[in-house]
């Protein structure tokens, strides 16, 4: 998307995120609005540069092919550690630095959960064991740029809680990531999924969102995985967001252990996760780091 000003429809969606066409909100300033300034000054979100995009799209692909070596680990009897040491080190031979290493204190170079785990649990001596599912949540960042997704895997043989679970979660993502168009809003999303979660009997957390990332780890905006359709900001193209619903099997309550990290379900139940980086496109969306859901 060229930096320049754009002219906006009169029935189009307001860019300003009220919800409203623009020729009933801020066409009644009587002034062109550059589409980029806008965003970055009322939202602080950065609408990417053909030349952004194609970094994160670079950092997305080495993201792919990290993930693929760890789809081919992961069995029963294989150290969590393990999986930290591969993504580590295939990140680095690559060039490329581990977000999630050091970033507040966060002591390894990607996420492993497994089971009632919701998210940032850390790779340690914990050993997979069959019927566990495991998500695995990386994010590299090559020449400045970061992409982020994450996966859930089946550990050996699923039982069918875990089947129905990972099912939900992907169906999930899915339909989020369909709800992406312009003048479609964030609350279409959220809503997109909440209605299909919740109508599987399944929760959504509500504590960790989706987020805009890309020249940044995480940047705005927020992206809830509930919420109303035609609330919210606008989408419009250039924007690169994750969308990364944690759906539980029981409900949606959760507590973060003493590492003060390591998110669990208070329930007990079991939790799945998938995440992708998608950018707005003028025709809809594409992602940055695909992988069949």
């Amino acid at each position: 998307m060229k930096n320049k000003s754009v002219k906006i429809g009169r029935n189009d969606i307001c860019p300003c995120g009220s919800g409203k066409k623009y020729k009933n909100c801020c066409r009644n300033e009587k002034k062109e609005i550059s589409i980029r300034d806008e965003y970055k000054n009322r939202y602080d979100i950065i609408l990417k540069t053909p030349e952004q995009i194609a970094g994160i799209k670079r950092s997305g692909d080495l993201l792919m092919s990290i993930m693929e070596r760890v789809e081919k680990m992961i069995k029963p009897g294989l150290k969590t550690d393990e999986i930290n040491t591969l993504v580590h080190e295939e990140t680095i031979k690559a060039g490329a630095i581990p977000a999630p290493l050091n970033y507040k204190g966060f002591p390894k170079s990607v996420c492993v959960s497994i089971n009632e785990v919701i998210c940032h649990g850390i790779p340690g001596e914990r050993i997979l064991e069959d019927g566990d599912i495991v998500n695995v949540d990386i994010t590299p960042i090559l020449d400045g740029y970061y992409a982020d997704a994450s996966r859930t895997f089946f550990v050996g043989t699923p039982g069918s809680d875990a089947k129905k679970i990972v099912s939900v979660a992907a169906e999930s993502l899915k339909r989020g990531i369909e709800a992406v168009a312009p003048g479609a809003t964030l609350g279409d999303i959220g809503h997109a999924i909440q209605s299909y979660a919740e109508g599987q009997g399944c929760s959504v957390v509500r504590e960790f969102v989706g987020h805009g990332v890309g020249i940044d780890f995480h940047e705005q905006p927020q992206v809830l995985h509930f919420g109303t359709p035609g609330k919210g900001v606008a989408l419009v193209p250039g924007m690169v967001l994750t969308i990364e619903p944690m759906i539980n099997l029981g409900k949606k309550e959760l507590y973060v252990l003493e590492d003060k990290w390591t998110a669990v379900t208070n329930d007990g139940s079991l939790s799945a996760q998938f995440e992708q980086t998608i950018l707005v496109t003028q025709e809809g969306y594409e992602s940055l780091t695909p992988y069949e859901l």
